[in-house]
């Protein structure tokens, strides 16, 4: 075993999706040095490109990206129209869907949101994974992230002070490793973790193929009698197929045969297909680690927790959790982490992380081939298209109520910070992209501007008034965007320190 002749780093990623760029990102941008080790031998991924890799960016995740300046360099979402437009729905188009059945941008009420403000990013954008990674790529070398491509970790040993990871004959050392690594996830096994859930309901197929009549597909997605398909555009077709996940375990190869037959099934139609060019499976199987942490090894993303891909919420969950953890790892290794920091990883995102799995198992549910599921299926259709339903399923699935259980007594704290407009023009988004905490004031205390001079190196004190501050004097906001600690009136000296002792 070749240990390499290096210093030893502050963390180790396996992984170099979205997931683990963005938190290797986060990482370096807090000065750490960051390693990532990623399997495959280039990033390209014919999966990953269009429509296959299209993925529906939620709230939380524009903010995320907005705020570290990284959302004007995604352009795809300026080009394409929404893909959950579907032409059988008409005119207006759909904002969402839940278990294939749509709610309509038109019937939601914005104004139940009372934190979202003019200046805020928008609620939900398109992203394509392809572009994702290679502007996060393109940050990370920005940041000199060190990316190692045909580098699969094999296994890893910890100690109290370190962590020593093999990848085939070479062998790297780091006080931390995340596990970024997928579903399959090499770092949870040879850690120990307990992944805990359900098994899958059905299999499903992402497929590109020249299909010889087209015409007898509906476009958009359709649910069936005997389960659901989707053609976004002629060719490419996903299928869902209730066969309790029996295909996809099978290792049976996936033929164009399989594929036509299955089709057929579903759709209920003689389609044929001529010819198939890419076809890959997947299940809606629901798992989630039992804990995001063993010592000093993590777990973010799909290492973390797996579920269907329904309502497109596994890539912003998974960009949720480097978010979270980047700026509290980060402050750990420099030793200005407050004791019990990092555990709180775990407390803030593993209850987030259940409660999209059961949002994707709700979905399965109301979509299975059966009487039960179909009267079930009615109902949420009904609730679904009326206004106070479209905005609760819409705060859903844009990710519009994550929020924190943090303790504090003003309603905003734990929740993401509204994009306060300064009078100058400046907005608090704009003001994060360094990473810091910010203690805004906006009345001008003299006691607030000297107690942020304390911490001048991990801290930004703003002062101005905002064009629409809420009722608010004042708000703490971590690294991440989420408030720590708020307040409608001018606080003591001693209420501020209480406050930011925790992280700081």
């Amino acid at each position: 075993m070749k240990t390499q002749n290096i210093s030893i780093y502050d963390v180790v990623i396996s992984g170099a999706g979205p997931v683990g760029l963005f938190l290797a990102c986060e990482l370096a941008l807090a000065k750490c040095s960051v390693l990532i080790l990623e399997k495959a031998e280039h990033q390209q991924s014919p999966l990953k490109q269009l429509p296959f890799g299209i993925r529906g960016l939620s709230a939380p995740t524009i903010e995320a990206l907005y705020r570290r300046g990284l959302l004007e360099e995604l352009q795809l979402h300026k080009q394409l129209k929404n893909p959950h437009q579907n032409a059988k729905e008409g005119p207006q188009p759909q904002g969402g869907h839940f278990a294939g059945i749509p709610f309509l941008a038109g019937n939601i009420d914005t104004s139940q949101w009372a934190y979202r403000l003019p200046s805020s990013t928008q609620t939900s954008l398109i992203s394509e994974m392809q572009e994702l990674e290679t502007v996060l790529t393109r940050r990370a070398e920005s940041l000199n992230v060190q990316i190692k491509r045909g580098h699969a970790i094999t296994d890893f040993s910890q100690t109290a002070d370190e962590v020593t990871v093999r990848a085939g004959e070479q062998s790297f050392k780091a006080k931390w490793l995340v596990g970024c690594d997928g579903s399959r996830s090499v770092v949870r096994k040879v850690g120990g973790f307990d992944f805990a859930g359900t098994e899958p309901e059905f299999t499903g197929y992402s497929v590109k193929a020249d299909i010889a009549d087209p015409e007898k597909l509906s476009l958009g997605r359709n649910v069936t009698a005997r389960g659901m398909y989707m053609q976004s555009q002629p060719g490419y077709v996903l299928i869902q197929d209730f066969d309790g996940g029996a295909f996809h375990h099978s290792g049976n190869p996936i033929t164009r045969d399989h594929i036509q037959e299955v089709l057929r099934r579903v759709s209920a139609t003689n389609v044929t297909i001529s010819t198939l060019h890419i076809a890959t499976t997947w299940t809606d199987r629901s798992r989630q680690a039992t804990s995001y942490r063993n010592r000093r090894v993590f777990l973010a993303g799909d290492a973390a927790h797996i579920h269907s891909p329904l309502g497109g919420q596994g890539l912003n969950l998974g960009l949720g959790d480097a978010m979270n953890l980047g700026w509290k790892l980060a402050a750990t290794i420099h030793d200005s982490a407050s004791e019990g920091l990092l555990d709180t990883y775990h407390a803030e995102r593993h209850p987030i992380g259940a409660q999209v799995l059961d949002w994707s198992r709700a979905q399965v549910a109301i979509m299975k081939p059966d009487p039960d599921a179909q009267a079930l299926n009615a109902i949420f259709r009904d609730l679904i298209n009326t206004r106070d339903g479209a905005t609760y399923f819409a705060a859903r699935a844009w990710g519009i109520d994550t929020h924190y259980p943090f303790q504090g007594e003003h309603p905003l704290v734990g929740h993401s910070v509204p994009n306060f407009e300064l009078e100058d023009g400046t907005k608090v988004g704009e003001l994060m992209h360094d990473g810091h905490w910010i203690l805004l004031d906006f009345n001008a205390n003299g006691l607030l501007k000297t107690l942020s001079g304390e911490y001048s190196d991990r801290m930004k004190y703003v002062s101005g008034r905002a064009r629409e501050q809420l009722g608010l004097s004042i708000v703490l906001i971590r690294p991440d965007g989420m408030i720590a600690w708020a307040s409608d009136s001018q606080a003591t000296e001693q209420s501020i320190r209480q406050a930011i002792a925790f992280g700081l």
